[in-house]
């Protein structure tokens, strides 16, 4: 009878530990109440490398997350709506830009605060917004500038 009461005691232990990390990681994670949070909502070309759950960052720190993101079937650009920390007032000619966090990290959103006096209500759109850059377009506008730059005579001086 003692060894099934240390048994039950144990799994209790367990499954205590178990439900105060599974309430941790829903908390840190943004699983929890959206309480705190207001949407605002963004247009971009492209929006490759971010999905829902993405970071959304002002000078370097975590201020929001993607809460959704679907294809405008009328401008065929990606409708994206992230979610921001009540403490943050963004001027209404702010910008908003996928970023990279380096040549083989991942993607996230940046916020380019503007001058503006006026806040972004919530649900208000960002206007001026720039999608994701391919590092692959780049490269081959880099290499297909340079072959055509080798095909051009140099300018010789004359005497």
């Amino acid at each position: 009878m003692a060894e099934n009461r240390a048994e039950i005691i144990a799994g209790a232990a367990v499954l205590a530990v178990a439900i105060g990390f599974l309430v941790y990681a829903s908390g840190g994670s943004g699983l929890g109440g959206d309480s705190g949070t207001y949407p605002l909502k963004a247009s971009f070309r492209s929006a490759e490398g971010i999905t829902p759950g993405s970071d959304v960052r002002l000078a370097g720190v975590k201020v929001g997350t993607i809460t959704s993101m679907t294809l405008n079937p009328d401008t065929f650009y990606a409708d994206v709506t992230v979610s921001l920390n009540n403490s943050i007032h963004l001027p209404d000619d702010s910008a908003i830009v996928i970023s990279s966090e380096g040549l083989l990290g991942g993607n996230f959103v940046e916020l380019v605060p503007g001058g503006s006096i006026d806040n972004l209500a919530p649900g208000d759109e960002i206007e001026d917004t720039q999608g994701a850059v391919s590092l692959i377009s780049l490269l081959m506008k880099f290499v297909g500038s340079s072959a055509s730059g080798d095909a051009k005579p140099a300018a010789t001086a004359t005497p």
